[in-house]
C-alpha cells in the first residue's frame, strides 16, 4: 500500500462533475490498485475514490486515474509531506464472531435453504484473497459463491465482489455467481447486490437451529 500526505486539489468527471479545493490529504493507493483520498474527518468514509480495475497515470505534479466507465479523477499536488511504501501481506479475513460462524456451520448443512438444488462442494474454500464462505454447485451445475454474515451490509457485498472476481479468473469453476446470504440485509445492500447481479437471501437463524417458536393465539 502507497500513503500519500500533500496538500492537492482534486476534480473528479464522469456521471457528473466535482471538485475539491486545495487543501492538505491523505492519497491512497492499494495493492488491488484502488485509488482513496481522505480528509483528517468524515470517519472511515474517503472524500473521493476509484476502484479497480483503472488507469493510473502520475507525473510530478499529477496523477490521473481513469476507468472503462469513462470517469476520470486529476489530483494534482501541490506539495508533498511523505510518500511511503509499506506491504502489508495476505490478510486473513474477516474472523466471524459466534453467531456468524454458526449460521455459515448451519447452512453449509443445508445449503437447500439458500437455493433449492444448492449442493455443498466446499466450506470456507481457499484463495489467494480470502477463504469464500460457502463454494456451492446449483441445480445447473454451475458455481455459486455464498457469502454469509449476520446483518448484511455494503462491505459484504464488496467483498462477495472481490470473490466473484477471482474466482471467474479460474477456468475450472468459471462461470461463478454469487449469492449474499444474512439474518437481515440492508436495503443498501441489495441494490448494490442487485446492480452486480448478485442475488440476495435473508434467513432464519432460529429456523435453521430447529427452535420452534409458540404459535400466537388470539384469546
Amino acid at each position: 500500500m502507497r500513503l500519500v500526505v500533500a496538500e492537492c486539489t482534486v476534480t473528479y468527471e464522469g456521471r457528473l462533475t466535482s471538485r475539491l479545493g486545495r487543501a492538505k490529504r491523505l492519497l491512497m493507493i492499494k495493492a488491488d490498485g484502488c485509488v482513496a483520498i481522505h480528509a483528517d474527518g468524515g470517519a472511515y468514509k474517503p472524500l473521493n475514490w476509484m476502484n479497480a480495475p483503472n488507469i493510473f497515470i502520475e507525473d510530478q505534479r499529477s496523477w490521473k486515474v481513469s476507468n472503462q466507465k469513462g470517469e476520470v479523477i486529476v489530483i494534482d499536488l501541490h506539495s508533498v509531506e511523505s510518500d511511503t511504501t509499506v506491504e502489508l501481506g495476505t490478510d486473513p479475513g474477516l474472523q466471524k464472531d459466534g453467531v456468524e460462524s454458526h449460521l455459515q456451520e448451519l447452512l453449509s448443512e443445508q445449503p437447500d435453504v439458500i437455493e433449492h438444488g444448492l449442493q455443498l462442494i466446499r466450506r470456507e474454500y481457499p484463495t489467494e484473497i480470502g477463504p469464500v464462505d460457502l463454494l456451492c454447485r446449483d441445480a445447473a451445475g454451475n458455481t455459486v459463491a455464498v457469502e454469509i454474515k449476520r446483518r448484511g451490509e455494503i462491505d459484504g457485498v464488496e467483498q462477495l465482489t472481490r470473490y466473484l472476481k477471482f474466482l471467474n479468473g479460474q477456468p475450472d469453476l468459471a462461470p461463478v455467481r454469487g449469492v449474499f446470504a444474512a439474518q437481515l440485509i440492508k436495503p443498501q445492500a441489495k441494490v448494490l447486490a442487485g446492480s452486480r447481479e448478485i442475488d440476495c437471501v435473508e434467513v432464519d437463524y432460529d429456523v435453521l437451529c430447529g427452535v420452534e417458536r409458540p404459535q400466537q393465539k388470539l384469546f
